[in-house]
């Protein structure tokens, strides 16, 4: 479409709409949307949170009513200005106006906020008629105290741009009063705007902080569960690589042997050959179907290791390794040796190596035990430390190693505590599930 047919096609009362009259239509919506729309709707003013850094160190059995010092603060301000008023005016039928009213405005805050601007504002040429001990117009000194309390309050539950609003009203209504109802009063129209000015900038700003603080607790909260989740992941990733090898290697055997097993029978059959032919196949397809996999989770910087992946018979090694680092071990292994699967002694050793890692960077100067135990029907592990007498340094990557401890006995159905001891040392206990040779081998589904 070209530009005359833009032009031609968009209606007369918009081409004629220039960018001032859009900013002041853009005005007025925000005037209607903060001081006209559901203004006098109830909203009630919520408790204050006590876990601020000053509130969460006042004791437990008055933390409680603490959460209601705003609304306590409200409503002394009321009663100060109830007490002005009284001492100005007196009591008599005009108090009515000049002392209760304004006091009604403060507390009204409380549920009704916006509402409570227009009745202080709405009542200020009675309130001010009616002060006849004072000589300030259009406030009293009880409206002048309940406009600024009211405005303040309204701020701090809504937002700096309703604070620009009722500061611009409250100057044309001081305005409109020395123009239209001025009396022999002198005017207090200029304190006002001064002191509404100081106040609605400080309670912006307050308001501006606590909204940027609500708003970095949200984005840390969002952060930390990205990084779970990515932990989660990274974890579960690493598990696969290393698996993979030990997949690959009993498939790599499956294919061996089928291709060897017709050598072995004297004039086999030719259906048996072709059963094993297609064993062969069938294996040498899940090893390439693995080899994808890997590729699809593996790193750009990720490195296939030389050296087999270790088992249970390497603990040895790493727990010496270890001890060259200034950590002293214990291992105790009880019940008869055996040979376990390939993946649950890769997982039982990256178990054990997580746990003394752990230690070295979370109980620094600690002692550690290690407990191996071959039980019927599968493995258990006790890896335990002491507390720490040397300087602990704060670990941003706390808590990881558990998640990948955890993930590697889900994967084998396995169960595991982590906990702190009574002498403030860790502990982590784990039992992974192995299948005698006469039982199915079987997971969860």
């Amino acid at each position: 479409m070209t530009d005359a047919a833009k032009t031609s096609a968009t209606p007369r009362g918009q081409q004629s709409r220039s960018p001032e009259f859009r900013l002041a239509m853009g005005a007025l919506a925000g005037v209607k949307a903060d001081l006209f729309r559901d203004a006098f709707a109830y909203r009630p003013m919520p408790a204050m949170r006590t876990d601020g850094t000053l509130t969460r160190h006042i004791p437990e059995r008055i933390r409680g009513y603490a959460a209601w010092t705003p609304h306590a603060v409200i409503a002394a301000v009321a009663f100060l200005t109830f007490l002005l008023g009284y001492a100005v005016d007196g009591v008599g039928l005009d108090f009515v106006i000049t002392g209760f009213v304004p006091t009604a405005a403060v507390l009204m805050t409380l549920a009704r906020p916006v509402g409570a601007w227009w009745l202080s504002l709405l009542s200020t040429p009675f309130t001010g008629a009616l002060s006849s001990e004072w000589d300030g117009w259009p406030w009293s000194p009880a409206a002048f105290l309940a406009h600024l309390t009211v405005m303040t309050v309204v701020t701090l539950r809504t937002r700096p741009r309703t604070a620009g609003w009722m500061w611009i009203g409250t100057g044309l209504y001081g305005v409109f009063a020395e123009v239209f109802l001025g009396s022999r009063y002198s005017t207090d129209t200029p304190q006002m705007l001064f002191f509404s000015a100081l106040a609605l900038l400080a309670a912006s700003l307050v308001h501006i902080r606590r909204e940027a603080q609500r708003e970095v607790s949200v984005q840390r909260t969002v952060t930390a569960i990205e990084r779970d989740k990515r932990t989660l992941l990274e974890e579960r990733t690493t598990i696969a690589r290393e698996l993979h090898d030990v997949v690959a290697h009993h498939m790599s055997v499956v294919a061996i042997q089928a291709e060897a097993a017709p050598y072995r029978v004297e004039n086999p059959p030719p259906e048996l050959e072709q059963a094993f032919v297609t064993i062969r196949e069938n294996a040498v397809s899940a090893l390439t179907e693995l080899r994808r996999v890997l590729g699809v989770v593996r790193a750009e910087d990720y490195e296939a290791p030389d050296a087999p992946q270790p088992t249970l018979a390497d603990l040895d090694r790493l727990i010496a390794n270890v001890g060259e680092t200034g950590l002293t071990v214990e291992k105790v292994v009880t019940g008869a040796v055996r040979e376990l699967p390939q993946g649950v002694e890769l997982s039982a050793y990256r178990i054990v190596q997580e746990a003394l890692s752990n230690t070295l960077r979370h109980a620094p100067g600690a002692t550690a035990r290690v407990e191996v135990g071959y039980v019927l029907g599968g493995l258990g592990l006790r890896i335990l430390n002491g507390p720490a007498t040397g300087l602990v340094k704060p670990s941003p990557g706390a808590g990881h190693g558990i998640t990948g401890m955890r993930e590697r006995v889900t994967m084998l159905n396995g169960e595991m505590t982590a906990e702190e001891t009574g002498d403030g040392g860790y502990e982590v206990t784990v039992f992974l599930p192995v299948a005698s040779a006469s039982e199915p081998t079987g997971g969860k589904e």
